[in-house]
């Protein structure tokens, strides 16, 4: 009897030793299963399009949480601006989106005009529409060249950047130059559209649909693309509209909101367009959105071009306008005009205005409080790169790591204006 409860209690024992190397054992194997791995990319990352820092949290390949880290290339312009006359912060407004310097010197001048209470003759409201629908082409073709490069196709990436060349040729005639144009001032622009401008921007017209065309059927079709794009980074039609985003992302989810449209501005009023929206919302949908704008871009300065008015292209303000050179050198009233303005800048009025434009990624908006002078009190720029990011935390969640690249270019942002 004695023998027997010996081997039940020895029996017991190892039971109890087993099943607490067992319980160990488990719980050892739960760690290691629930490990995640914290990856840093960025800031210096192809597929980032600039200096933007991801702080992904992967659960093998899945992305369990994801954290945009922005400022690496910051460079306060808004503060900048307090100490500039209006028309000197003009050049830096080319640094925000500087792949559509046109279409930022517009909405910065629309916005100061606005404050000042001028409108543009019908030839410099045209002339301006021209050159926002060319940047917006550039624009997307550069995302679009780079956003097919990000998920394995090269040949488009040639296509789009051999038109994008002409785009940077036509920039250089209108405005000599090429990347950073600063052609708009405010109450106007600083020369008038050069001989044989018109000619060219038609033959590009013409070019332009025929490149679109070539993509369309290298990629809308394209089996690989089209595994990389459809059914990821699904943004719904609530959430575009709960985060702020705007211009083809907003309109990729469905959501039919166009300022050019909504509260219209320049000529876009007189001119027909369309604009095109998505259904699903994901990666692929957002991409048709932007072949499809190029194609209206193109249609609006066809019309632009077939009814381009005459006349100024200044608002016709003697004391708000520098004096020509030659009456400067003659006469003593003018050379003190000439030195006002200069030293002084544009008499604005005080007040606060907002105005926002249909840039190529969203809307940009400037807000001005002005206390009266040549200078603003504060500016503050609404970027919708920096909007648009933020929803990037909600929209890899769950997301493969590989389709980070998708997503993100699939957005096509700018950090020179999501840092300014």
């Amino acid at each position: 009897m004695a023998t027997e409860t010996r081997e039940l209690e020895i029996h017991d024992t190892a039971a109890r030793v087993a099943g607490a190397e067992m319980e160990g054992y488990q719980q050892t194997t739960e760690d290691l299963v629930g490990e995640k791995l914290v990856l840093n990319m960025g800031p210096s990352h192809p597929a980032t399009h600039g200096v933007l820092r991801l702080i992904l949290e992967l659960d093998g390949e899945t992305i369990t949480k994801a954290d945009p880290d922005v400022g690496f290339l910051h460079r306060g312009d808004e503060k900048i601006a307090e100490n500039m006359q209006y028309n000197q912060f003009v050049p830096y407004t080319d640094r925000l989106d500087y792949l559509a310097p046109l279409a930022n010197n517009v909405a910065y001048a629309l916005a100061v005009e606005k404050l000042m209470g001028w409108e543009l003759p019908a030839r410099g409201q045209t002339i301006r529409t021209i050159c926002c629908e060319m940047a917006r082409i550039s624009a997307h073709l550069l995302g679009l060249g780079a956003y097919a490069m990000d998920v394995g196709a090269m040949t488009v990436f040639l296509y789009t950047f051999t038109q994008r060349e002409t785009i940077y040729n036509l920039c250089e005639q209108l405005t000599g130059a090429r990347f950073t144009t600063s052609y708009t001032r405010v109450g106007g622009q600083i020369r008038d559209l050069p001989e044989g401008f018109t000619d060219n921007l038609s033959t590009f017209c013409e070019d332009i649909l025929k490149c679109l065309d070539e993509v369309d059927t290298l990629l809308t079709r394209n089996k690989i693309f089209l595994d990389r794009t459809r059914e990821v980074g699904v943004i719904s039609k609530e959430d575009a509209i709960a985060y702020g985003l705007s211009g083809p992302n907003l309109r990729g989810s469905g959501v039919e909101h166009d300022v050019r449209k909504a509260n219209p501005y320049l000529d876009y009023k007189r001119f027909n367009f369309d604009i095109p929206v998505g259904t699903v919302g994901d990666s692929y949908d957002r991409y048709l959105v932007r072949m499809e704008e190029m194609r209206q871009s193109t249609s609006i300065l066809r019309q632009a071009l077939a009814d381009l008015p005459d006349g100024p292209i200044n608002v016709v303000d003697s004391k708000q306008k520098l004096p020509e050179k030659d009456r400067v050198l003659m006469s003593m009233e003018e050379l003190i005009h000439h030195f006002i303005l200069v030293t002084e800048g544009l008499d604005a009025p005080a007040g606060e205005v907002y105005f926002g434009a249909e840039n190529p990624k969203g809307e940009l908006g400037f807000y001005i409080h002005s206390k009266g002078g040549g200078v603003p009190y504060r500016l503050k720029i609404r970027a919708p790169s920096f909007v648009n990011l933020s929803i990037l935390p909600k929209l890899l969640e769950g997301c493969l790591m590989s389709d980070t690249v998708a997503v993100l270019g699939s957005l096509d942002f700018v950090m020179g204006e999501c840092d300014r």
